[in-house]
């Protein structure tokens, strides 16, 4: 009998390693929370029971279920240095998208205080032009302006979105530190600027040096980062790969304000001033220095932060999530090799609303569910009457969403006035249901809860999809 339980014990035993090795974890901590500062060394340090600090494992595990039912590949939850949870295959290095600017903005922080790039000169004085070459007066732009995304240049950019494209003001529209606008001109002409002045071989060697190598990145793929060039531009697009195990060790890296362990790898003032809101692009939203930063609801839809935050955003859904006030990084990834899978804010709003109530966070908004939806559930005799007419708004600023929906069954959406697209709605029980007449926009039908000042919009599963506020003329 006694054998038969030493075998058992070192079964059980080595299927908890199997878990920590699958999870990148080291040996797990009965009492994390006992160190002051923790730094995974080369491997992460994960709680063994997420109560320990104060976590619900039934909570955690509703956040894995709805991630997995929407699509997410992986994720990273890292409360105070230590893995709470994870999930996915978090070793894979999946494209960072853009995500790859709040990576360069470190590395600007570091030659900045190096005394290697100076952000007050010129694109005059550093000789920076383009095929399409650039007017005297977008040739003042400075470098600080790039690093806000306030250039002023409006021309044609390696690895642009098609948004971005139709987006775009109109040449010598904004002089240069003056106008808010996500410009891949901007980010990409930072690239060369970096290479040019900081004379390294390129930014993925000196982000091995300076960053992965330093804060002991498990999984950076120097051999399998390239430079990617178009035609009409000569500032390449410097994409990069990186797992979500690395860059929660990046988030990590910012929410400790650059520091790791007793080295400074970012300076503290760069961190902090890199991540502030140096434009408005809503009531609580902003940009920093590639960073896009926010408060309350202005982080993302569906979920409230108490103080102010910031995190990296890629396409189709990739972040790295910081919430200083709760010492808290969350990594999202989904997989843009492959799939079709594409995540927007207010997505990864219910997935952060979800891990903020397991963590036993109050104060984050109502929850995304109809069932627990504030206000009256629209039916058939009252969804026309209520709808048919209105204007709903979505966002101010730099991100206005305007919808029009019209007595006639016909819709209209606008951004910062200018109309995106076009549509139809209609009543299908107890549904309003939309179609664009761009195959390429998504319609549907939702369950539709009105309050008197919103319009909450919920998938047939009652998930909260989207948030409006509400008009009438």
């Amino acid at each position: 009998m006694e054998r038969t339980t030493k075998i058992q014990e070192r079964l059980f035993l080595s299927l908890v390693a199997l878990t920590l090795v699958l999870t990148g974890c080291g040996q797990p901590s009965a009492s994390p929370a006992a160190t002051p500062e923790v730094y995974p060394g080369a491997t992460w340090q994960c709680v063994e029971e997420p109560k320990d600090l104060g976590w619900s494992s039934e909570k955690l595990a509703a956040a894995q279920e709805y991630a997995e039912k929407m699509g997410t590949a992986a994720v990273m939850i890292v409360d105070d240095g230590v893995v709470v949870d994870a999930w996915g295959d978090i070793e894979r290095n999946y494209q960072c998208h853009s995500m790859r600017k709040s990576l360069i903005s470190a590395l600007y922080g570091i030659y900045v205080a190096d005394g290697k790039i100076d952000t007050s000169r010129t694109l005059k004085e550093l000789g920076i032009d383009d095929y399409t070459p650039l007017t005297e007066t977008e040739k003042q732009a400075s470098v600080a302006d790039l690093l806000k995304a306030r250039s002023g240049v409006y021309i044609p950019a390696a690895g642009e979105a098609p948004s971005m494209k139709a987006l775009r003001p109109e040449r010598g529209s904004h002089l240069p530190g003056t106008f808010w606008y996500y410009n891949n001109w901007d980010f990409n002409a930072l690239g060369t600027i970096f290479d040019q002045e900081t004379g390294e071989e390129s930014i993925y060697q000196a982000f091995k040096t300076r960053v992965a190598d330093p804060i002991g990145m498990q999984d950076y793929p120097m051999e399998n980062l390239r430079y990617s060039y178009e035609p009409y531009s000569m500032h390449p697009y410097y994409g990069f790969r990186m797992s979500t195990r690395d860059l929660a060790r990046f988030g990590l890296l910012f929410l400790r304000e650059g520091r790791w362990q007793d080295k400074q790898i970012v300076p503290s003032e760069w961190v902090r001033e890199s991540t502030a809101s140096h434009s408005q692009r809503g009531p609580d939203s902003g940009y920093g220095y590639m960073w896009w930063t926010g408060v309350k609801e202005g982080l993302f839809p569906n979920v409230e932060v108490k103080e102010h935050s910031y995190f990296a955003s890629g396409y189709r859904g990739h972040g790295v999530i910081v919430l200083p006030y709760r010492n808290l990084v969350v990594v999202h990834r989904v997989n843009t090799d492959g799939g079709s899978v594409s995540l927007g804010g207010a997505d990864i709003g219910r997935l952060l609303w979800l891990i903020l109530d397991a963590a036993g966070e109050t104060d984050i908004g109502e929850a995304p569910f109809i069932d627990s939806a504030k206000g009256v559930r629209l039916t058939a005799e009252t969804l026309h009457e209520t709808l048919a007419g209105s204007t709903l708004q979505r966002g101010s600023g730099s991100e206005k969403v305007v919808a029009s929906v019209s007595e006639d069954g016909t819709l209209s959406v606008s951004l910062n006035d200018v109309l995106l697209e076009t549509g139809a709605w209609w009543i299908e029980g107890d549904r309003m249901c939309v179609e664009f007449e761009n195959p390429d926009m998504e319609g549907g039908c939702s369950l539709v809860v009105f309050d008197g000042f919103t319009i909450k919009l919920y998938d047939l599963d009652g998930v909260l999809q989207d948030r409006w506020a509400y008009s009438r003329d």
